[in-house]
Formats: C-alpha cells, sequence, structure tokens
C-alpha cells in the first residue's frame, strides 16, 4: 500500500474546496493508498509541507490547487523518490491539463487510482524551476496585473488581457541558445517545457515534455487585426502557421532584456534580473501519470464543453 498526501490550497482558483477531503473518502482507492489531508496557509507553505511529506517518506504527494500550488509542490519534490499527481482546481491550470488530468476532481482521483508513474522533464530560470512555461513580455505583464484583481478565473484573465494589450509595448531581447545570438523584437517571449500555458492555449504545440528540449516561442509584434486569427491559432494548436510566431528548441538559453522587471514562472508573477539563464533538468521530475485511453479522450473533450 502506498502513502498519498493530498496537499489543498483552499484559497486556488474559482472551485470550492469544501467537498474535496469527502469526494477522497469517497473515491480513492482504499486497497492502493493510505491517504493524508492537509492544507496550506500562506505562500510558500506547499513547498514546506511536500519537502515534509517526501521526508516522511510519503510515495505520492497531490497538489489540489492552481498553477502556483503545482510548482510549490513540484519544486519541493524533484529528484526524490515522491511521484507528482495533480487535482486542477485553479484558473489555468498548465500541468494538469498537459498531464491529461481532468478538471473535474472526481474523475482526477479516478484517474489516480489507475496512474503509473513516469519521469518528465523540468527547467530553472536562473534558481526558480519551472514544469510548464516561463516568459517575459505580455504574457509577464499580465499575469502581474492579473494577480491584483479581486477576482480570479478564465474571464477575469480575458478582460485583463484585453485591457493590457491597448498600452503594451514590445521590448528588444538578445536571445542565446544553440552557439548563437539573436536580437529579436518581440511582444512576448516563452521558454515552454510544456505545450501550453493553461486553458488549452497551446503556445509550443511540438513541445515534448520529457526530450530533454525546451522550446524557445516568440510571438514578433501583430497588429490588432491579427488578434482572432492568433487566438484561434493558439486554441487550435496551430501556431505553428502563423507569419508572427517563431521557435527554437533548445536546452540552455540566456534571454538578455533592455531592463531588470516582470517575469513569470508557470504563470505566477516575479520579478527577474535583466539577464535571466533557463536550462532542462532531464526526467528529474516523477509524476503519476494518467491512463489516456478511449475514456480518457471523451473525459477531455466534456472537460473542454
Amino acid at each position: 500500500m502506498k502513502k498519498i498526501a493530498f496537499i489543498i490550497n483552499p484559497k486556488s482558483g474559482t472551485k470550492s474546496k469544501e467537498s474535496l477531503p469527502e469526494l477522497i473518502e469517497k473515491t480513492l482507492d482504499k486497497e492502493k493508498f493510505e491517504p493524508k489531508i492537509v492544507y496550506t496557509q500562506y505562500a510558500g507553505h506547499g513547498k514546506e509541507l511536500a519537502q515534509q511529506l517526501s521526508a516522511d517518506g510519503y510515495d505520492i504527494v497531490v497538489a489540489c490547487g492552481g498553477d502556483g500550488t503545482v510548482n510549490e509542490i513540484a519544486s519541493a519534490i524533484v529528484h526524490t523518490n515522491t511521484a507528482l499527481a495533480i487535482i486542477p482546481l485553479g484558473s489555468g491550470n498548465g500541468l494538469g491539463r498537459h498531464l491529461g488530468y481532468s478538471m473535474s476532481p472526481s474523475r482526477a482521483l479516478q484517474q489516480i487510482n489507475e496512474a503509473s508513474e513516469e519521469h518528465i522533464d523540468y527547467a530553472k530560470a536562473n534558481d526558480r524551476c519551472f514544469f510548464c512555461t516561463c516568459g517575459t513580455g505580455f504574457d509577464a505583464h499580465v499575469s502581474h496585473s492579473f494577480s491584483n484583481q479581486k477576482t480570479r478565473g478564465l474571464m477575469t484573465y480575458i478582460k485583463t488581457m484585453c485591457r493590457e494589450y491597448w498600452n503594451y509595448k514590445p521590448y528588444n531581447y538578445v536571445i542565446k541558445a544553440n552557439s548563437m545570438a539573436v536580437l529579436q523584437k518581440a511582444f512576448l517571449i516563452t521558454i515552454a517545457n510544456a505545450a501550453q500555458w493553461g486553458n488549452n492555449a497551446y503556445i509550443a504545440p511540438e513541445a515534448n515534455i520529457a526530450d530533454g528540449k525546451l522550446n524557445v516561442c516568440i510571438l514578433k509584434p501583430f497588429t490588432m487585426f491579427a488578434i482572432p486569427a492568433i487566438i484561434a491559432q493558439l486554441m487550435t494548436k496551430t501556431l505553428l502557421k502563423s507569419r508572427y510566431f517563431t521557435f527554437v528548441e533548445a536546452t540552455d538559453i540566456t534571454l538578455c532584456r533592455e531592463e531588470s522587471g516582470e517575469f513569470h514562472i508557470d504563470g505566477e508573477p516575479v520579478l527577474e534580473e535583466k539577464d535571466i539563464h533557463i536550462r532542462i533538468i532531464h526526467h528529474g521530475l516523477k509524476v503519476m501519470m494518467p491512463k489516456q485511453d478511449n475514456k480518457f479522450f471523451l473525459n477531455k473533450v466534456i472537460d473542454n464543453l
């Protein structure tokens, strides 16, 4: 029997967490797992809890929250024998979606019952771990503005994005990768380990989370008339067709900006130095990978309705 701990962030996303303990009791396979439930109480607490649970010999730690919660917990258990599972409860749920977890807590629990252990890559931007994406430019600017909003959720994010677009000015960057240095004016630059930001917005449709490579994704400045097409391409995994988009694969990247400031790590706003060194760590995190059968694909369609 495996020891499994659920770390619940009661403040993440828009979904209620009150019924989750009852759902765990009802759905989790008790013949396979011995569960424990703990709650985060402040920023950074998830990382502390995960470190202690891993040290106490827990086989699986389940991040019950959004992208920030997942990042905290995953960062604490890299290069350990403790595996990460996810019950996505946030606004974007980038890593949970990429791995194939359902947005329904009950279905996500059923997936954990049948999941298998695998290893995935993670990356570091200077000293910060990330598992999906990090970036600078417009997406980082929006993440900072979104964090100051009183309400969460997709609609709030879209409203924030629309409001900030009109006053945003693209910057010049020097991107060093694959023994080359390129000067590029960009609307945004995303370094992707996984395929999407979250909410099924695929900034790096070719990304493979276990191939030992990062995708350096560059969205060049565009006119307002291109916005509908770019949004449609993001949501349909066809951004590669856009003349405003380019990407390159690399394992080690240095991003040189005009000044220090806004950056994001897995969608969470941070402030970073002018120059940012980003590198991949191959197969550094053990995860519980949901079974991807016909039932999985049906549930994914339902989640997206």
